[in-house]
């Protein structure tokens, strides 16, 4: 059974350091650690979320995860079954970030488009990785810590570097 945001600070409270908003989705027996900020999101069953972690709205998170303290996981990034985040991940959503309009007025919503993100089941994410918009990591995978991902990750392969390359199969 899934839980509202609202529901889960009526059985129990939020401390003042956490932002948990009234349309957060929460599975049962997920954990939430303190100076989080989640808004529009949805996380799955006994998933885990460490302290200093921010996600957005649109942003889901499956059954048996864990994110890492120091995580910013942005709109459009979906996180399958059973994913591990490390420390300082950080995930964008757009290929090409301005602050301003090229008529110099500031963006709104209306002036980029989210790019999705998708990390399979039982992939791994290590700390201080930064994942770039518009991909797919495969089940399975493991990206090394501080990697740099520009490209798909296949099914089942360690890749690490910046920008990011195939090592060889985890299974090697």
């Amino acid at each position: 059974m899934n839980v509202s945001g609202d529901a889960l600070r009526m059985q129990n409270p939020v401390p003042a350091h956490q932002l948990i908003a009234p349309d957060v989705i929460l599975g049962r027996d997920v954990k939430v650690y303190g100076f989080v900020n989640l808004y529009g999101c949805e996380i799955g069953d006994e998933s885990k979320i460490g302290t200093f972690v921010e996600i957005q709205k649109g942003a889901r998170i499956g059954r048996r995860c864990k994110v890492s303290s120091h995580t910013f996981i942005c709109e459009g990034v979906t996180l399958e079954d059973e994913v591990f985040i490390g420390h300082g991940v950080m995930f964008t959503n757009d290929k090409l970030p301005r602050a301003t309009t090229a008529a110099g007025a500031l963006q709104t919503g209306a002036d980029w488009t989210c790019q999705p993100t998708l990390v399979k089941k039982r992939a791994s994410i290590g700390s201080g990785a930064t994942i770039l918009s518009g991909l797919t990591i495969g089940e399975g995978a493991i990206v090394g810590a501080g990697a740099v991902v520009t490209k798909d990750v296949p099914a089942g392969m360690i890749v690490a570097g910046n920008p990011a390359k195939v090592l060889r199969p985890v299974d090697a």
